[in-house]
Parts: C-alpha cells; sequence; structure tokens
C-alpha cells in the first residue's frame, strides 16, 4: 500500500483534499481563542511532566518540550509570534511552532490528549482566574460604598417604592443594599469557582485513554481541588461557563439597577448628586449638557451580558454527548461576558466615589411627598388606636393636606385634634425627618447607628474575605 501525504493539518492524515478557503476561516477559532495562550502552555508542561513521570515519554523529551514551551511563551509575550488561521486555534498553534522548533519530540506532547480535553483545560484555567480578579473587584466596590456611606450616615433622603416617595432613610442606608447585592454576587462566583476548579485533562475525546495517566499530579500541579469522575463529562460540560454567565448577568443587574439610580439623581428633577467630570460627557449642540454617559453605557452592557448568557444556554441545550463543534462557540460569549463585567466594575466603583452629594436637596426631598404619614399612623398606634384605624385618619390628613398644598408638619395642634384628640405636642417630634429615620432604631434599619454598625460589620466581612 502507498500512503500519500497531501495534507498539512495536524490531524490530516485519514483526508485526501486540503480544506476549502471558506471553511478553513469559518473553522478558525484562533482569532478568539489565542487569548488562552498562557493557559495552554502551563497545561502542556504539567501535562509533559506527568507523560515523563509515569514512563510514556523519556525525562529528557520532557525536559525539551517544557523548555521549548517556556520560550515559546516568552516569545508569544515578547509580540514575535504571529499565529495562523491555517492553524486552526491556539493548541494546534502553539503545537506547531513546538514541533517546527524541536521536531519529533515535539510530536509526543499530544500523547494521551485530546484538544477536546485540552480546552476544557483551558478555558476552567482562565476562567478561575478571572474570576478571582472579578471578587476582587467587587470587593473594591463594596469598599468604596461603605466609605461613601461612612460619610453620609445622616444624610437623609426619600427612600421610594413605585418610584414614588415612600419613608425618609439615609443615603447611607440606600448604598448599604447594594453593598449586598454585591456581597451575594461575590458568594456566587465563589460558588462558580468551586465548580470551575476541576480538572477535565485525561478525559481525551470522551472516553479517557490507554496511558496510565497520573491525572491527579497534573491537577496538583495546576492548583485544581479535583479533577472529573466521567470522561463523557469532562469535555462536555460548560455548566461552569453558563454559571458564570449568569452570576456575571446578576453583577450586571446590580450594576444597572444602581446606573438608573444615578442617573435619576442626577437629572434636574432630582438634583441629588452631580456626576464628576471625568466621568460625564457633553452635548456636540447643546453647550449646557452634562450627560451620565458612563452610568448609561453600563446600564446599556448589561444587555449584552445577558445575550452571552442566553447564547451558551441556547448553543448547549440539544447537544447530545460528548464534545460537539457548537461548543466552540463557548468562548466568544463567555470572553466578551468577563470583559464586559470587568470594565463596567473598574469604571463604577471611581464613578461613584468621585460624585458629589447634594445633602440639601436630598432632605428637602424627603421633607415632601409626606413620606412622614406611615410615622404619623404609628403614633396613633402606639398611644392605642387600632392600625387601620389609624391609617384611616392619617389618609384622610394627606388629602386634606393635597388640596390645601400643605405637608403634614405644616398643621397646627389644633388642626391635629380637630380629626383625633389623641395627638399631642409630642407629635411634631415624632414626625419630624429626622426622628422618623432615628426611630426606625431595628436591626436592618436606616437609623445611624444600625447603620454604624452595618458599616462595621461591611468591613470587617471584607477583611474576612
Amino acid at each position: 500500500m502507498t500512503i500519500e501525504v497531501t495534507v498539512m493539518k495536524l490531524w490530516g492524515g485519514r483526508f485526501a483534499k486540503t480544506t476549502d478557503k471558506l471553511v478553513e476561516d469559518f473553522h478558525s477559532s484562533i482569532s478568539f481563542d489565542q487569548r488562552l495562550y498562557q493557559q495552554d502552555i502551563r497545561g502542556s508542561i504539567a501535562h509533559a511532566s506527568m507523560l515523563a513521570k509515569v514512563g510514556v515519554i523519556s525525562q529528557d523529551e520532557a525536559g525539551q518540550i517544557i523548555k521549548a514551551l517556556e520560550e515559546i511563551l516568552a516569545d508569544i509575550e515578547a509580540g514575535k509570534v504571529e499565529f495562523e488561521v491555517g492553524a486552526e486555534d491556539i493548541h494546534m498553534n502553539i503545537e506547531k511552532l513546538l514541533t517546527e522548533r524541536i521536531g519529533d519530540v515535539g510530536k509526543k506532547l499530544h500523547t494521551a490528549r485530546s484538544r477536546n480535553d485540552q480546552v476544557a483545560l483551558d478555558v476552567r484555567m482562565y476562567l478561575k482566574e478571572e474570576i478571582k480578579e472579578i471578587i476582587g473587584l467587587l470587593v473594591k466596590l463594596q469598599e468604596t460604598l461603605l466609605d461613601v456611606a461612612d460619610d453620609n450616615k445622616e444624610t437623609i433622603m426619600p427612600g421610594y417604592t413605585h418610584l414614588q416617595r415612600a419613608q425618609p432613610i439615609t443615603l447611607a442606608h440606600h448604598l448599604l443594599a447594594y453593598f449586598q447585592m454585591f456581597q451575594r454576587d461575590v458568594d456566587r462566583l465563589r460558588d462558580c469557582y468551586k465548580r470551575t476548579n476541576v480538572m477535565p485533562l485525561g478525559s481525551g475525546a470522551l472516553a479517557g485513554t490507554t496511558f496510565p495517566l497520573d491525572r491527579h499530579m497534573v491537577a496538583d500541579s495546576l492548583g485544581f481541588a479535583a479533577i472529573t469522575d466521567n470522561s463523557l463529562d469532562g469535555v462536555s460540560d460548560r455548566d461552569f461557563a453558563i454559571e458564570f454567565c449568569a452570576a456575571g448577568s446578576l453583577i450586571m443587574m446590580h450594576l444597572s439597577r444602581f446606573c438608573e439610580e444615578l442617573i435619576l439623581w442626577s437629572s434636574g428633577e432630582f438634583e441629588f448628586i452631580e456626576m464628576d467630570d471625568a466621568y460625564s460627557t457633553g452635548s456636540s449642540i447643546m453647550p449646557q449638557k452634562k450627560n451620565p454617559d458612563v452610568a448609561e453605557l453600563i446600564r446599556g452592557k448589561t444587555g449584552r451580558v445577558y445575550g452571552d448568557l442566553m447564547a451558551l444556554l441556547t448553543v448547549m441545550k440539544s447537544l447530545p454527548l460528548a464534545y460537539n463543534k457548537d461548543m466552540q462557540e463557548d468562548k466568544e460569549a463567555l470572553f466578551d461576558a468577563i470583559d464586559t463585567v470587568k470594565k463596567s466594575l473598574l469604571v463604577f466603583a471611581p464613578m461613584v466615589a468621585t460624585m458629589k452629594v447634594k445633602k440639601e436637596a436630598m432632605h428637602r426631598a424627603a421633607r415632601g411627598g409626606f413620606t412622614n404619614a406611615t410615622d404619623v399612623a404609628d403614633y396613633l398606634a402606639k398611644k392605642g388606636v387600632p392600625f387601620r384605624q389609624a391609617h384611616e385618619i392619617v389618609g384622610k390628613l394627606v388629602l386634606s393636606c393635597i388640596r390645601e398644598g400643605r405637608n403634614l408638619d405644616d398643621l397646627s395642634l389644633e388642626e391635629y385634634r380637630e380629626i383625633s384628640e389623641v395627638f399631642g405636642e409630642d407629635i411634631f417630634k415624632a414626625i419630624s425627618v429626622e426622628e422618623c429615620v432615628r426611630a426606625r432604631n431595628i436591626p436592618g434599619g436606616p437609623a445611624p447607628e444600625q447603620v454604624a454598625e452595618a458599616i462595621a460589620r461591611g468591613r470587617k466581612l471584607i477583611r474576612e474575605n
């Protein structure tokens, strides 16, 4: 039998024709998976060391492979390497470079390994590093919120429901609500990290390998907590990537909610804050404009991460075991989600740290809109009036004030007593917005003492993290 080699692909032995140029471009992933070069080389170094340890290749061969891989890594980082579309992906590009440098010894590196388990390894390694970095950015944002809250424990503002003024709170209390949201985000990412921190190499294409691999050695050298238990699942699992995109979507949702409020608060209708010039833009036609474009853009980018999550869910929804080429589509969505979350967090924290708080405007708004109405009802209830009856009494007072263009604290004691003789001189202290806030002195409430304790707990939580 005569064997004629007509294809230069590393997998081309079975093929008699070269890949069509259109297919080659369509098929290639090097344009986006090249960012995995560090993880691919580190994984290959660990694999070569293990192959030598179990006797599949010699120590000398492993030494040659590792030395060449380290040189390739240095050349890539120095900008001396131009990846080839024809080599398809980062794995084949690096293997091609390796073989060009050390010849047939380089061809032994892929023993007992498939690109299926290789890419699963690389993506897990990459995502582990990115999760740790994003957690760090979230913690920095939490520290910023605690600092701004510490300066605004007594800054009274209206709290809202249905975007209508509801009850007086403090700006610190409002900011600490977001601290809690971001803490849940940190917790979710830590959970995601646990499920990402499982080493798939050794799964092969789908059925493992006949070589006596030491998978635990590779896992230990690469910093993984465990190895995958099933080779089929090892190459076809992308739950960890989907889970990250879900966690990233929640992070962006929290940022978007916060941005929406900052956008409203910086408007002329609210005037609660002013964004720093460094985090605002102007208009090309209206010279007076100062636009909260950074907050608006973060709000808009939230949709990108939602889309990344939906893309991954859709890619995976009907795939039979084990690996399918569809799964190449996981990386662009995952990378975009990572990049978008990181960029948003990087710009959001300093934007909040530099905003100017207009305390007088917040206080003035808190005194309007009958935000102390509940406190009037509570006052009556504490005097023995059934709450439902108290609620009706205060509702009538509010209606009368609306008709006359007055607030509850504009009424005289005589006017209060006309509707209920239960009212006494102490009603005026009870309905001041300062007292309304101070009186809510229960755990989780907006009273300055409670907020100070919440800030202390937040700082302790961050230290323990």
